[in-house]
Order: structure tokens, then sequence, then C-alpha cells
């Protein structure tokens, strides 16, 4: 998928969740877009703030965390570096592998929620995520 689809994709869901798509949120998909591993809201402000000085830390954290909830972005939670963000595969459902010292990401297929599970009550899972946190082979040989 080129870069242009994918930027039409993440503006597809901001329009389909009743958002008004400015160049703003244009260039907030774009960031996504261009950059393969992880961002920082703060990563994220500073390129904002590059082509819209006036921007607010709130307002890209406000887009960034309703991204996220809409499915456009996916959101991860590092020990050492915090919140990071990144845009969401959606071409089909997987899993990742994260490495704790680069933050290389590897995806697998394997669902641990495909197994049959004995939750309680009337439980009804409606979404899940399951993240491995680790230390890539290129690390453990650092």
């Amino acid at each position: 998928m080129t870069e242009t689809n994918k930027v039409q994709q993440m503006i597809d869901i901001m329009a389909k969740n009743g958002w008004r798509i400015t160049e703003q949120r244009r260039t907030l998909a774009e960031i996504f877009v261009k950059n393969e591993g992880y961002l920082s809201p703060k990563d994220v402000y500073d390129r904002m703030t590059v082509d819209y000085p006036s921007v607010s830390f709130d307002t890209v954290y406000r887009n960034l965390r309703l991204l996220s909830e809409m499915g456009a972005l996916e959101q991860f939670y590092f020990m050492d570096g915090g919140l990071k963000f990144r845009g969401s595969c959606m071409s089909h459902h997987h899993h990742h592998l994260i490495c704790i010292n680069c933050e290389k990401t590897l995806s697998f297929e394997y669902c641990p929620m495909d197994q049959s599970l004995e939750l309680p009550g009337k439980f009804k899972i409606v979404n899940h995520r399951f993240e491995v946190y680790g230390i890539c082979e290129e690390c453990q040989t650092d």
C-alpha cells in the first residue's frame, strides 16, 4: 500500500468518526505514515509545531488518544519511554513482539484469544490487545 493510500485510510477513519478533515489532521496522518517506529506525544508535537507553531501539546495529545480509540493508531506503554503511538496495521489481525531496547517490532499471527477462555459471568469481549515485550536477537548480541 502506498503512503498516499495509508494517509487516506487514516483520513477515512477520521471522517467516519465525524471529524472535520483539516490540514493539521492530514499532517498528523502523514507523520505516522512516514514513520515506521513509535512516536511519543512529544515527538509528534515537535513535528507538528514545524508547520503549525501555535498548536498546543494538549491538542496533539487529545488527537492521539482519539485516533487510538478509533483504531487509526496503536498505543504502547514502554517502561522507560512512556506512552508511544504508531500507525495501526489494519489489513489483518495480529500481535506484536516489541524489543524494550531498540523498539524493533515483529508481528506474529498467533492469537491467544483464539483459545477457549473460561471468563467469569457473561463477559463479552469486544476487542483486545496482546503485546510481548522482550529483547530482540540483535540486542542480545550487543
